[in-house]
């Protein structure tokens, strides 16, 4: 069971006090709970293995084997080569050195790059940090599931295009995008193919042995493991500039004495996904397709968002109608239950999604985003306990709203 009693009592606010009720975690594409195994993994490296690794004595030859298994481990789960993974700070630093590292790098060949409308902020903002260097930027529109259609990146390429940047799957609404499709196309005219795979890695299979991705970045913390690490996948033969200068850690790509324990972490997070992804997959998906019908059988007026089928097994993403998804999630917070709104990177934005403009939502419809995102320890029997609060919870709020706008037409609603 994904249940938590907390210290400092969650679901509680402005000063209340009271015993701390029993919690059920919702929000795994925000973060996920380090797994026992994992901090088992990492504690050798903050009590005796915590030696600099490149230091040449033995403590810090310990510290650097310890590296060299987890780099090991990652690059098992992704299909690729040991010296291919960078280990970065987050996924954001990895997202972040391969915009900047191949623009840079690549600056003599072109100045275009292009990504989509609905990526993350890690990518969309950077994005825009390279338009301040003068590069240009084009942004691929989106159908109203949050699909990438590969025509539209092959319209796009120019001769001066150096790199093309689409996530995997959407971090908010968990549409899985056509990264095969756009990457042969990318391999076609030359033009180096990243991927933010940061909600996908570790929960849907990847294998870059079998792909024309030359980078792609992943986040630990979203695969069980702790917060603070990251990696970057950087093909061989790729050239990419250093983002951080100094010493000559992680081959010389990423300057920085290494957060050992992190990647340690990160490291028994990949070993035990790509023994346990399948198993994991087939069960997050029956409870994401029971959350996704309930909600919409129970709860009217309410829009399933992201595409119906080209999802990711843990997201169910909504719009509810005459709610405002922030209200929704502080209420069910109150229930013992943790939601996001949307990503949780934008949380107390009162801007409607940019996502979810995309898909070509009004503005009211978006503002009641909610999404639900399970994990390994959620159960069935959670799962029935929100659909039991939920339809409440929405009507609650709707009776207090002085206006309902109403759904509008699509192919996928209540």
């Amino acid at each position: 069971m994904e249940v938590t009693a907390q210290p400092g009592c969650p679901g509680e606010r402005d000063g209340a006090q009271g015993d701390c009720m029993e919690r059920v975690y919702f929000d795994h594409a925000a973060t996920t709970p380090v797994r026992p195994e994992v901090i088992q993994a990492m504690l050798p490296y903050y009590s005796h293995s915590w030696g600099n690794p490149s230091s040449l004595h033995g403590e810090g030859v310990a510290a650097l084997e310890g590296i060299e298994r987890a780099r090991q481990h990652v690059a098992d789960l992704l299909g690729a080569d040991s010296g291919e993974i960078v280990f970065t700070g987050s996924g954001t630093e990895a997202d972040n050195q391969a915009l900047i590292g191949a623009a840079h790098a690549l600056r003599e060949k072109g100045d275009h790059v292009i990504t989509s409308a609905v990526e993350h902020h890690a990518i969309h903002h950077t994005a825009a940090h390279l338009e301040t260097l003068g590069l240009r930027v084009t942004y691929v529109p989106v159908d109203d599931t949050g699909l990438v259609d590969p025509d539209a990146v092959r319209e796009a390429l120019t001769d001066r295009t150096i790199l093309v940047s689409i996530m995997h799957a959407n971090n908010e609404i968990g549409t899985i995008q056509p990264i095969a499709e756009i990457g042969a196309i990318c391999r076609q005219r030359g033009v180096l193919f990243h991927s933010d795979a940061v909600q996908t890695v570790g929960h849907v299979p990847i294998d870059v042995g079998h792909t024309d991705i030359d980078l792609l970045s992943l986040s630990a913390h979203k695969l069980y493991g702790p917060k603070g690490v990251g990696a970057l996948l950087v093909r061989k033969g790729v050239a990419l500039t250093s983002y951080l200068h100094g010493g000559g850690q992680e081959q010389g790509r990423r300057a920085s004495t290494e957060n050992v324990a992190g990647i340690v972490g990160l490291g028994e997070a990949a070993r035990l996904a790509r023994e346990e992804m399948a198993q994991e997959a087939a069960h997050t998906t029956a409870l994401r397709d029971g959350v996704i019908g309930g909600i919409l059988d129970r709860v009217p007026d309410v829009i399933l968002t992201g595409h119906p089928a080209r999802r990711l097994p843990n997201n169910a993403s909504f719009c509810v109608a005459g709610v405002e998804g922030e209200a929704l999630l502080l209420d069910l917070d109150q229930e013992g239950f943790a939601v996001s709104s949307g990503s949780a990177c934008t949380s107390g934005v009162s801007e409607p999604s940019h996502v979810l403009l995309s898909l070509g939502l009004p503005p009211d419809i978006a503002r009641g985003s909610i999404r639900i995102t399970v994990g390994r320890g959620n159960t069935v029997e959670e799962v029935d306990q929100l659909l039991q609060v939920l339809p409440g919870v929405a009507q609650r709020l709707r009776d207090m709203s002085p206006h309902r706008p109403a759904v509008a037409e699509r192919g996928h609603h209540a």
